[in-house]
C-alpha cells in the first residue's frame, strides 16, 4: 500500500512538472511571437521554414541585384542621352563645315570643337558606376543575375554603344575634325554619314535599355509579390497564434493550479488516514 501510494506521487510530480513545462513553453511562445522555439518542436514545419528563409536570403539577392541594375541603367540612359546629343551637335556642325561659304578660320574653330566633342564621348565610355566600376565593361556585357532562371545583361558594353564598324565614335568625331580642317569635301560627306549612323546606333542603344528598364520593373513587381507570399506562409507556420496560444495557457495554467491544490490537500493527510 505504502509503495502504490509513492507510486502515484511520482506520477502526479512528474504530470505536474510536464504541465509547468507546457505552462512555460506557451508563456515564451506568447512572449516571443514564434510558435516554434526549437526544431523538435514541430521537425516538419522546420525544416518548411528553412526552406523559406533560403529562398526568402535568395529573393533579397536578386532584389539588391534589380535596384542596382535599374540604377546603372538610369545612369547609363543618361549618359547615351547626352552622346546622342553630342553627336546630332557634331553632325550639325560638320553640315555647317560642308558649305562652301565656310571659311578656313571657321572651320578651324568647327574642327576643335569636334575635337573637344570626341574628347567628352570618350569620357563617357569611361564612366564609372556608383560602386566605383565601369558602366559600360570593356569586355562582354556584364551579366546580372536577377532570379533562378532569368540573367542578362541589363547595360551594353562600351564596344556595344562606343565603337561601330570597327572605329570608336570618338575616332570617327577626330576624322571629321580632320576632314574639316583641311577641307576636304569627300572625307567631310563620309564624316557626316559616319555621323549619321552614330546618331541612330546610339539612338538604338538607348531604346535597347529601355526594353530592360521595363523588363528589371516587371521583375522587381513579380519578387515584391514573391516576398510577400512567403512572408506570409512562414508567418503561418512559424508565428504563435496569439488567441489559441493565451486559451491554453489559461486552460493549463488552471489545470496545474487545480492539482497542484489536491496535491497539497494528499499531502496533509496521515499515513493512517490513507490506510484508513
Amino acid at each position: 500500500m505504502i509503495n502504490a501510494v509513492g507510486n502515484r506521487m511520482t506520477r502526479e510530480i512528474a504530470r505536474q512538472a510536464k504541465l509547468a513545462d507546457q505552462l512555460e513553453r506557451l508563456q515564451v511562445q506568447i512572449s516571443s511571437g514564434k510558435r516554434l522555439q526549437r526544431a523538435s518542436d514541430d521537425p516538419v514545419a522546420a525544416r518548411r521554414i528553412a526552406t523559406i528563409g533560403k529562398t526568402q536570403a535568395s529573393a533579397a539577392t536578386w532584389a539588391a541585384n534589380v535596384k542596382t541594375a535599374e540604377s546603372r541603367v538610369a545612369q547609363a540612359d543618361t549618359a547615351l542621352g547626352s552622346v546622342g546629343n553630342l553627336l546630332v551637335r557634331a553632325r550639325e556642325l560638320t553640315l555647317s563645315a560642308a558649305s562652301s561659304t565656310t571659311n578656313p578660320a571657321d572651320r578651324a574653330s568647327i574642327a576643335a570643337e569636334l575635337a573637344g566633342i570626341a574628347d567628352e564621348i570618350h569620357g563617357f565610355a569611361a564612366t564609372r558606376d556608383a560602386n566605383g566600376e565601369p558602366l559600360f565593361a570593356a569586355g562582354s556585357a556584364r551579366q546580372v543575375r536577377f532570379d533562378a532562371d532569368v540573367s542578362f545583361a541589363p547595360v551594353p558594353s562600351a564596344s556595344d554603344v562606343f565603337v561601330m564598324g570597327g572605329n570608336s565614335l570618338s575616332t570617327g568625331l577626330r576624322d571629321a575634325a580632320a576632314a574639316v580642317a583641311s577641307g576636304d569635301q569627300a572625307a567631310i560627306g563620309s564624316a557626316l554619314t559616319a555621323l549619321s549612323d552614330g546618331v541612330s546606333h546610339v539612338a538604338d542603344q538607348r531604346g535597347a535599355m529601355g526594353l530592360s528598364a521595363g523588363r528589371l520593373e516587371r521583375i522587381g513587381d513579380s519578387l515584391k509579390a514573391r516576398g510577400i507570399e512567403l512572408s506570409d506562409e512562414r508567418s503561418a507556420v512559424e508565428d504563435t497564434d496569439l488567441s489559441v496560444a493565451i486559451a491554453q495557457l489559461n486552460a493549463q495554467d488552471i489545470t496545474l493550479q487545480a492539482a497542484q491544490a489536491a496535491f497539497a490537500r494528499i499531502n496533509r493527510q496521515t499515513l493512517f488516514d490513507i490506510l484508513g
